[in-house]
């Protein structure tokens, strides 16, 4: 749409949204330019903010009648660019739907809005003695939606899955406004399994309104260990060990000296200075299944070379623990202008290999790593520093950044791990799928999104755009060929 009919567009919307639901001056646009991936910026055209169904419904309906492309976005703390606006759309914000519309102890569920905090649950349930597991380092800010939409994991997610374990049904509505009930009350539905493709379609395929949530109950006990390493590797190879013995860590967290140093720095958390590493282990269940498998985690990790274990010596000490890697991201934010934070997942047996491959990458772009792990899931989040003011080098983190992902995907295993693919590893996807493969995804939104409004250009990449990536890598897989591209 130009901008000589941009102002009967505002007035549309304004005849059906709030007086403060429609932005449209560059001063209130500002802020909805980028998500948590600052380094790609576009300014959108106008941002909805509603506040009911009804109001979704008829926006979407107008987008479709005027063929305007449309970007859902909920707290903006997405790290693959999977909510930058469309500079020709409109950002839909989900920030006025943030009510707990009923919690049920008997079925231990709660039906959420999309704009819930993802910690605002555990808040809500705790009187109750229960939590929601997935617990994301941005807990504190991120919306449940955005959650869904990147299927999100957390430091706890190795034992409890990722949200796509840990949610019931979804009420959605497609670009057309069409309603849809994703999912149900029971533990298994008839039919295809919707819910796991809706999980992490990163709203290419409908926009969520309503989400059913597990709700589980606090352990009894949980104890967490601070292990320190005399190297990286070592570390990565202790993840190993304790899961090949049969060990489920609730959580399985490794970070390198850099994290180690500037987690510490930021929030005091304890942690030993001169580590090469660290894992925080924690265990809980019962009291005396949690003292057993402390015992035999101890074991194994002293037989796997670790040079230092600390038990939290009480729950003050073990919030510390965790403070201190729940704080890593932003900690790091103080070493350099800027940092570029990768995500992809291997199989936890290949960790050593792929921590050292890393540093020779980090060593051959002159550009330092910081890493930060869920080592337990295999789910990596190596932090690239750099300074976006020195001409070319946002480029040369990005190619470092996609040849870790690559390495991710020849040891056998993906390019993302909770972040999405937003537009950040688009390009990526060419490495992970073949043409055939692409193919049918694409079917897959055409069946949802026809005429491809929702969320356009992000997640899966067309054909042609693949050819080309693919004259200039080597492609893991069949390179798919331009005169395929349909899409």
């Amino acid at each position: 749409m130009d901008k000589l009919h941009l102002p009967a567009l505002i007035a549309e919307l304004q005849k059906f949204l709030p007086a403060d639901g429609v932005l449209h001056s560059a001063e209130d646009l500002a802020p909805y330019e980028c998500d948590g991936l600052s380094a790609y910026q576009a300014q959108p055209m106008l941002v909805v903010i509603p506040e009911t169904i009804a109001q979704i419904e008829s926006i979407l309906k107008l987008c479709t009648e005027k063929n305007i492309p449309v970007v859902a976005r909920g707290a903006g703390t997405g790290l693959s660019g999977g909510a930058l606006p469309l500079e020709n759309g409109i950002l839909l914000s989900l920030a006025r739907f943030n009510r707990i519309l009923d919690i049920n102890t008997d079925d231990r569920t709660a039906r959420v809005q999309p704009g819930v905090r993802n910690l605002a649950i555990s808040e809500a349930v705790a009187s109750h003695g229960l939590y929601y597991a997935p617990d994301p380092s941005s807990q504190i800010a991120c919306s449940i939606g955005g959650n869904v939409a990147e299927n999100a994991g957390g430091v706890h997610c190795l034992k409890y899955g990722l949200t796509v374990h840990n949610i019931m049904k979804l009420e959605i509505i497609t670009m057309q406004g069409e309603h849809l009930t994703i999912g149900g009350e029971a533990f298994d539905s008839p039919g295809y399994d919707l819910l796991a493709l809706m999980t992490g379609s990163e709203g290419l395929l409908g926009i969520i309104t309503e989400i059913t949530v597990k709700l589980l109950p606090k352990p009894s006990a949980t104890k967490v260990l601070l292990v320190s390493f005399d190297s990286v590797a070592t570390a990565g190879q202790a993840v190993s060990d304790i899961i090949a013995n049969g060990i489920i860590p609730a959580g399985l967290e490794l970070m390198d000296n850099a994290a180690i140093k500037a987690a510490d720095d930021f929030a005091h958390a304890g942690y030993p200075r001169n580590a090469a590493a660290i894992l925080l282990c924690e265990i809980d269940g019962t009291v005396e299944e949690v003292d057993d498998q402390l015992q035999l985690a101890k074991n194994i990790l002293q037989q796997s070379g670790a040079s230092e274990i600390r038990l939290a010596k009480d729950e003050k000490e073990r919030l510390k623990f965790w403070a201190g890697r729940k704080a890593a991201f932003p900690a790091v934010g103080r070493l350099s202008p800027d940092y570029y934070c990768m995500d992809g997942t291997i199989p936890r047996y290949q960790l050593a290999d792929v921590l050292t491959r890393i540093k020779q990458l980090s060593d051959e772009y002159n550009l330092p790593i910081v890493n930060v792990f869920h080592a337990g899931d295999g789910n990596l989040h190596p932090l690239i520093l750099y300074d976006a003011n020195i001409e070319g080098e946002l480029e040369r983190t990005e190619e470092l950044g996609g040849k870790i992902l690559e390495i991710c995907v020849e040891v056998g295993g993906t390019i993302t791990g909770e972040h999405g693919v937003g537009i950040e590893k688009i390009n990526q996807m060419c490495v992970q799928f073949n043409s055939a493969e692409l193919t049918q995804f694409h079917a897959i939104k055409h069946a949802f999104d026809p005429d491809e409004l929702l969320n356009p250009g992000k997640n899966i990449p067309t054909l042609h755009r693949c050819a080309e990536f693919g004259a200039m890598h080597v492609h893991h897989g069949q390179v798919p060929h331009p005169e395929l591209d349909r899409f």
